[in-house]
C-alpha cells in the first residue's frame, strides 16, 4: 500500500513538473521551458514527455542539432508516441533549412506516424501528418506526389487553408498556373490574411504580365509578413552585369576553355517553353536554365549541337531570392557556377553533393 501510494505521488509530482514546462511553452519562455525540461529529465530520465518538451525547446531557441539528437532519444524511448513522432517529423521537414536527407528522413517518419494515426482511428492527427507529408514533397520537388498525398488530406479537412496553399504550391510549381490560381483564391476566402496565397497570387499575375495585380498582390504579402516575405533586392542593370561579368570572371580555369562558343542571358522571368521543356516541369522560381548538349554528350549527327549551348539567368527570381545585396551577388555567382556544372555534365545530384543546389 506504502509503495503504491508513493509512485502514485511520484506520477503527480512529474505530472505537475511537465504542466510547469507546458506553462512556460504557452508563455513562450523557451529558455524557462529549456530548463525545466533539463531539471526535470535529471531526475527522471526515462521520461519521453520531458524529452520532447526538450527537444521542441531546443529548436525554440535555434539549438538545432541538439534538438536533432533529443528527438532521437524520445523516439527510441517511446517509438510509438504520435506526439513525438509528429514533433520530429515537423522538425525534420519544418525547420532543418534545405537539408534534403533530413527532409527525407522526416517523410519516413510521417508515413510510420500516420499508419499508426490511422490504426488509432485519429483522423485529426492523419491529416497533420498528410498535410506534413505533402510539404516535405514540395520541398523536395515531388509535386505530383505532393498533389495526391494533399487530395488525401483535403478528404479529412476539405476546407483546411493549409493543405488547399499547399496543394497551389504543388500546382504552381508544375506549372498549373489556372488552378493554382483558383487554389489560392480559395485560402483566402477562407484565411483572407494568409500572406503566402497573396504572394503567389502575385507569381501568377506576373507570369501573365498583369503588373497591377502582381504589385497589389506582392504588397498585401510583404505588408502581412515582412519577415518572410521581404520586397526583393533590387539591383540595376550595369550592377547585375558587372555581378554575372565577375562570376565569370571567377570559373575554374579548366572550365572556362569550354565557355567560349556559350552565350550568356539574363532574362526576367523564364518562358513557359523552358519551363515546360522536360517533365517534370522545372519550377518557375528557378535561378537560371542551362539550354543545350553538355560537353561530351554533343553528336556531330545532331542537328540541335550544331547551335551553341546557352545559359539564362532570370534576374526577378534572382532578386526575390536574397535577403541583401551582398547576398544577391553571391547567389548570382552560384547560379552562374550551377549552371556551368550542367554544361560540363553534373545533374541536380551532383551539383547538390557540391552545394551548387
Amino acid at each position: 500500500m506504502a509503495k503504491r501510494m508513493a509512485k502514485q505521488g511520484e506520477a503527480r509530482d512529474l505530472d505537475a513538473r511537465l504542466e510547469g514546462v507546458a506553462d512556460a511553452f504557452e508563455a513562450r519562455d523557451f529558455e524557462a521551458a529549456l530548463a525545466s525540461a533539463d531539471a526535470l529529465l535529471r531526475d527522471v530520465p526515462d521520461s519521453p514527455e520531458a524529452l520532447h518538451y526538450r527537444a521542441a525547446a531546443l529548436v525554440e531557441v535555434g539549438r538545432l542539432e541538439d534538438a536533432g539528437k533529443a528527438y532521437g532519444a524520445a523516439l527510441k524511448m517511446a517509438p510509438e508516441d504520435l506526439e513525438i513522432l509528429f514533433g520530429a517529423a515537423e522538425f525534420l521537414v519544418c525547420r532543418t533549412g534545405e537539408d534534403r536527407e533530413a527532409v527525407e528522413e522526416g517523410l519516413e517518419w510521417c508515413g510510420r506516424g500516420r499508419k499508426l494515426a490511422q490504426r488509432d482511428d485519429d483522423v485529426e492527427l492523419v491529416y497533420e501528418f498528410l498535410l506534413l507529408e505533402g510539404m516535405g514533397l514540395n520541398q523536395l520537388g515531388e509535386c505530383e506526389s505532393a498533389l495526391k498525398i494533399l487530395d488525401q488530406a483535403l478528404t479529412h479537412m476539405p476546407r483546411s487553408p493549409d493543405a488547399q496553399l499547399e496543394r497551389g504550391i504543388a500546382l504552381f510549381e508544375l506549372c498549373r498556373f489556372a488552378p493554382a490560381q483558383e487554389a489560392f483564391e480559395r485560402v483566402l476566402k477562407d484565411a483572407p490574411d494568409e500572406a503566402w496565397a497573396h504572394h503567389y497570387l502575385g507569381l501568377v499575375a506576373e507570369r501573365r504580365g498583369d503588373a497591377k495585380e502582381a504589385k497589389k498582390r506582392f504588397s498585401r504579402a510583404q505588408a502581412l509578413a515582412p519577415e518572410e516575405l521581404p520586397p526583393p533586392v533590387a539591383l540595376e542593370e550595369a550592377a547585375f552585369d558587372r555581378a554575372v561579368e565577375d562570376a565569370m570572371r571567377a570559373l575554374p580555369s579548366q572550365v572556362k576553355q569550354y565557355m567560349d562558343n556559350v552565350t550568356l542571358a539574363v532574362e526576367d522571368l523564364p518562358s513557359d517553353e523552358d519551363l515546360l521543356g522536360q517533365q517534370p516541369p522545372l519550377s518557375p522560381c528557378i535561378l537560371g536554365v542551362f539550354r543545350g548538349t553538355p560537353v561530351g554528350e554533343r553528336s556531330v549527327m545532331d542537328a540541335a549541337d550544331h547551335f551553341p549551348p546557352s545559359i539564362v539567368l532570370y534576374q526577378k527570381n534572382l532578386e526575390r531570392f536574397a535577403r541583401t545585396r551582398e547576398e544577391l551577388i553571391e547567389q548570382i555567382g552560384i547560379t552562374v557556377m550551377h549552371e556551368v556544372g550542367h554544361l560540363m555534365g553534373l545533374d541536380e545530384d551532383d551539383l547538390w553533393e557540391r552545394g551548387l543546389d
